[in-house]
């Protein structure tokens, strides 16, 4: 009975793993963005029932948020990694025209291959350092292409230097791995040669979520930040993101987006 339950998971985790594939997650991450362009809120690949749909980090319905917009929204840049592993993709969206967008959102596939959880970061104008201009040009001078294979860095590695580059907010005895020239795009500002913070205690961070991709060198943690918007109770904090490419073991971009309550909290 035991090796007949063994055998059935096998089998199960087998066909998960060969339905969840970086071409997979590639396509279906193409009609999330049609879908978010057109206005249209369902596209093929999209769970015809329980899908959980949440926009800064509260539930909503799918039929009322971006992807319903009118007219949809115009797309100028769009950059996307993909965890094979844990079968999800995260992409950074920036919208320059009509309503001005930089959002961050995380797509987790079941095992039919169909959209389960769609998870948005949504910022603009009056969210921290908002500029979607400035995301725009400052995305546009970066390089992401794929590591050469014998290069790249293990899923742990990835996952512990960007963990290493959160966990010294709160504990300046951390050293991140940062290159030399590590780049920091926070909001619409832009800051190279020194990216680490600190910020003093207590300071927790809560409800990690990550996305790995070993082939970009690239790690995107969705988490709470505890003090930032003073309308929010310090824990669990302020809906925020943070996306790193990690080459040769070290962090050389990180991009933070990061929510307010209320506009003009960055002032």
């Amino acid at each position: 009975m035991i090796s007949v339950l063994l055998l059935a998971c096998a089998t199960l985790a087998t066909q998960a793993s060969a339905q969840c594939t970086r071409d997979s997650l590639k396509a279906i991450t193409a009609e999330y963005l049609a879908s978010l362009a057109s206005g249209k809120p369902s596209f093929a690949s999209l769970a015809a029932t329980g899908v959980v749909y949440l926009e800064n980090d509260a539930p909503l319905d799918i039929s009322k948020g971006l992807l319903s917009q009118a007219g949809g929204i115009k797309i100028d840049f769009n950059r996307t990694i993909y965890d094979t592993t844990a079968c999800a993709s995260y992409t950074e969206i920036v919208a320059t025209t009509k309503h001005a967008y930089v959002i961050g959102t995380r797509l987790t596939v079941g095992a039919d291959a169909k959209v389960t959880k769609i998870d948005s970061v949504v910022c603009d104008d009056g969210d921290w350092l908002f500029n979607a201009a400035g995301s725009l040009r400052y995305n546009n001078q970066e390089t992401w292409d794929p590591i050469p294979e014998a290069k790249r860095n293990t899923r742990e590695v990835i996952k512990a230097a960007g963990d290493a580059y959160i966990d010294a907010w709160g504990d300046k005895s951390v050293n991140p791995p940062f290159d030399a020239k590590c780049s920091r795009l926070e909001g619409g500002s832009y800051l190279t040669g020194n990216c680490k913070l600190t910020f003093s205690p207590p300071f927790v961070l809560m409800n990690k979520r990550y996305t790995i991709d070993e082939e970009l060198g690239a790690v995107d943690i969705f988490h709470n930040f505890p003090f930032l918007d003073k309308a929010i109770a310090r824990d669990p904090g302020t809906q925020t993101n943070n996306l790193m490419r990690v080459e040769a073991g070290k962090i050389k971009y990180i991009h933070e987006n990061t929510v307010c309550s209320k506009k003009s909290c960055a002032k």
